[in-house]
């Protein structure tokens, strides 16, 4: 309830309910004494209680660490820091990033308050070329999740944990894009408890960033790099290395984009980083030894397993030993779940209590909510959580009512006669079944909840992780922490992966590898994983066949289109750049696609794909305005997505994404109709492409208008070009230009937004697509003045994230940001 909350209440409300929750129980728990006998009012009332409890305690934990979040005014300032790396540093292309805890901070020689710990980048390369054409230059006009620098800087030194810095900083908010069914950055970063992102400045007018000490106050953090170091220095082949990165000490950021293409592709990407199951078999493996090494020792000190047995040594040693492996592998949000849970069934075991499944599941998804109540907001807790809980509730692999295991029941002529080694063979095959039927229940049960949560399903899962599960876990992940002693093995876990990694290949490459539908309500979620537990469950078929139609609802599902003779605009919140889907009752236009952040990212992959997954769209056209990054940079991510969508756009016949899609050059007089709805390319001329012109001047401007409203999407064209259009206009066809909607021309810039071309649009509406305090400020205050001048409302992409505009509402536009805020979320002001 208390996620639900748009904003936060005063935080002694929230105190007080908590009080109340830990008051009342007492007088309650007085008045049943004295009844001596319990009622339902009673346990309704300690139900609602506790509800108090937890509404009181999550929401007075949220104020509390809301209270240090940065101050506005402190955005955008060069602030001198004196400060610690918390953790691992991440490198990247252009440069790292890395968490620094503040010791003391200063404005202008005054002393000021910042967040315990923000997110940084310190980034080299920028600025000794021209920004629009640099596509890693891009990012830094967006606000990306990770900060891609705004300027010129120096190659950074060489950052370890626990050093302490001083350096000039410039903060923002976290601020992360917003786009329906899209990843919440901003909720991320609340968990991991970080307030504010930046960047150092260090180019040639800076002070330069001085180290001040190092210590040993971090030594996990830095056995942590010097292993991933070690890793890359034995290991030539980089997404091998990556790999191998991920598994010993969870860098995630290792592994490249089109690995983990592959991985989702195959359903196995659960198993390339230090994930729950990782823990958990680690745990497994721990207690057994533990377990057995501690028996033994009874013919050296008998003592020791009178004094504490050893199921209790191998139980509590392997969760000690599990902690220690998480805490190295970087104590993630979703390996300290893990941890919690594991604690949760073992203390409950070790004293004495034999619970049903059922109370012990829900016991540990208890403390797990009550450590982190965020995790509810999470895909990896429902995951997990279901997943043990169908296998609890299946009782999959579970033994017999003889004891016996389900491969024990084997038909003995098919088993040697020797009775040591028909038992140890019945042992092997009946753990076989028992890990195939498990494998089969949870990809089963779980298919409608990964479509629910990610609109996608790889269809070859079962068999990819039919090997990769047991070879991963088996074999790669021991085989990569024994190399943290000796070197040379990582040799061979290298080699392990490479051949995992061309039978995982194979399988992506199969033409129906994986199965995307269009998200589907949370009641078409619910019934289809009931469905997928019937299915699973120990039940004749014709109950169990009862599963088939409740899980239909998940894979049939199909949003509703737009009313013939009518179109809608859904503007991607991107950052710095545009990217604009145009959607009639049959047909869907993409305008541009968005910036390139870096080698590894761009808004098509970050973006793009996954909106036109959710939403369940094919393209019937991709339209790139012109050659510049911010608005190419995320296509070849949305043409291989999107094989069958025609391509039309300005770029030279050189450029290289004609190898990936041959394109159609825009020339104003095209002119097509889908649904009623006319398409009409206004601009640049055929003569254009004959003259060296601007790449600016050369963008595709698309009219899109049913007859009564009408679109303009205009890319980056400047006042010559707005005059050309306006003189036309004018001339020929004076209603040829005037829209109700307008994607405001160059994100606002001064060259941009003329008076003589607003005129003759006379939008209602304009759109500036940009970046959350970019390096242009974009849109400029002259032209913010013109629009206002003129009654035209003026949406700014930071402040309403994914913008929806319908023909059938003209006067209105719906923000995503509007929809469904949370008080995580960052909620900008106008700068």
């Amino acid at each position: 309830m208390q996620l639900q909350q748009p904003a936060l209440w005063p935080a002694g409300w929230y105190a007080a309910l908590a009080a109340l929750a830990c008051v009342v129980p007492s007088v309650l728990w007085r008045v049943q004494a004295f009844n001596n006998k319990a009622s339902w009012g009673m346990a309704l009332a300690v139900v609602v209680l506790a509800a108090l409890l937890g509404l009181g305690l999550t929401g007075w934990r949220a104020g509390v660490f809301q209270s240090t979040a940065l101050d506005p005014m402190l955005e955008g300032r060069d602030i001198e820091v004196t400060g610690r790396v918390l953790a691992m540093p991440q490198p990247g292309e252009d440069g790292v990033r890395f968490r620094l805890g503040i010791d003391a901070a200063r404005l202008n020689g005054q002393t000021v308050r910042l967040p315990p710990q923000m997110l940084l980048g310190w980034y080299s390369g920028f600025g000794a070329r021209d920004f629009k054409s640099s596509a890693r230059g891009l990012a830094a006009q967006d606000a990306d999740p990770f900060e891609l620098g705004l300027a010129l800087q120096r190659q950074p030194q060489t950052l370890r944990a626990g050093e302490q810095w001083r350096m000039t900083v410039r903060l923002k908010a976290p601020h992360g894009n917003s786009n329906p069914h899209g990843f919440d950055y901003e909720l991320w970063l609340w968990e991991q408890g970080i307030q504010a992102t930046g960047y150092v400045r260090a180019g040639p007018q800076d002070a330069p960033p001085a180290r001040l000490s190092s210590s040993w106050r971090y030594p996990v953090e830095r056995a942590r790099q010097s292993v991933r170091e070690a890793i890359y220095q034995r290991v030539d082949n980089r997404q091998l290395a990556g790999v191998l990165a991920a598994l010993v000490v969870g860098d995630q950021n290792a592994i490249e984009r089109a690995d983990w293409d592959v991985f989702r592709a195959t359903g196995v990407a659960h198993l390339m980083s230090i994930s729950g199951l990782h823990i958990t078999m680690f745990a497994w493996a721990a207690s057994l030894l533990l377990g057995r090494l501690w028996r033994r020792s009874v013919r050296l000190t008998p003592r020791l397993c009178l004094a504490l047995p050893a199921s209790h040594a191998g139980a509590l040693g392997g969760l000690l030993l599990a902690a220690l492996y998480a805490l190295f592998s970087g104590w993630g949000v979703p390996a300290q779940r893990t941890i919690w849970m594991l604690a949760t069934v073992v203390l409950l075991r070790q004293s004495g209590k034999q619970w049903p499944w059922g109370q012990t599941w829900l016991l540990a998804m208890a403390v797990v909510v009550a450590l982190d109540p965020w995790a509810l907001m999470q895909a990896g807790f429902w995951l997990s959580f279901v997943a043990v809980g169908v296998l609890f509730a299946t009782d999959s692999g579970a033994a017999d009512a003889r004891g016996t295991w389900a491969g024990d029941r084997i038909p003995s002529v098919a088993l040697p006669k020797a009775g040591f080694w028909r038992q140890r063979l019945s042992k092997f095959l009946g753990g076989l079944v028992r890990a195939a039927r498990e494998q089969w229940v949870v990809t089963l049960a779980l298919t409608p909840l990964s479509l629910l949560l990610f609109n996608q399903v790889s269809l070859v899962g079962l068999l990819a992780n039919a090997l990769a599960i047991p070879w991963v876990t088996l074999l790669v992940t021991p085989l990569a922490m024994l190399g943290v002693l000796w070197a040379p093995v990582w040799d061979v876990a290298a080699w392990a992966v490479s051949w995992l990694a061309v039978f995982l290949q194979w399988l992506a490459s199969w033409p129906l590898a994986s199965l995307s539908v269009a998200a589907a309500p949370l009641w078409c979620a619910v019934a289809g994983v009931l469905g997928g537990a019937l299915l699973a469950m120990h039940l004749p078929w014709h109950w169990r066949a009862l599963g088939i139609p409740l899980m239909l609802p998940v894979l049939l599902w199909q949003p509703a289109r737009v009313a013939p003779g009518q179109f809608e605009l859904l503007a991607a919140d991107i950052g710095q750049g545009n990217a604009v889907l145009v959607r009639t009752a049959g047909h869907t236009l993409l305008y541009d696609t968005g910036p390139r952040f870096s080698r590894e990212s761009d808004a098509g992959n970050r973006v793009l794909v996954p909106l036109l997954r959710a939403l369940g769209e094919r393209l019937d056209l991709l339209v790139l305005s012109h050659r510049d990054s911010d608005h190419i940079g995320g296509a070849p991510a949305v043409l291989a997505m999107q094989p069958q969508a025609g391509l039309l756009s300005s770029i030279e016949d050189t450029h290289e994404l004609q190898a990936l899609r041959p394109s159609t050059r825009c020339a104003a007089g095209q002119r097509w109709v889908w649904d009623a709805v006319t398409f009409e390319v206004l601009h640049p001329a055929a003569a254009d492409y004959e003259r060296v012109n601007k790449s600016n001047a050369m963008s595709c401007v698309l009219r899109v208008s049913n007859g009564s409203r009408t679109a303009l999407l205009v890319g980056d064209i400047e006042s010559p070009q707005e005059l050309r259009l306006a003189e036309g206009a004018s001339l020929g066809h004076p209603a040829s230009l005037k829209a109700d909607f307008l994607l405001v021309p160059h994100h606002g810039s001064k060259t941009s937004s003329s008076a003589l071309f607003l005129d003759a649009v006379q939008p209602r509406l304009a759109l500036a697509q940009a970046g959350y305090r970019n390096r242009f400020g974009h849109p400029v205050e002259s032209v913010v003045a013109r629009y206002e001048e003129r009654g035209i409302r003026l949406i700014r992409s930071p402040q309403c994230g994914a913008a929806t505009w319908r023909s059938l509402t003209p006067a209105d536009i719906s923000c995503q940001r509007e929809a469904g805020r949370r008080y995580w979320q960052h909620a900008p002001e106008l700068y």
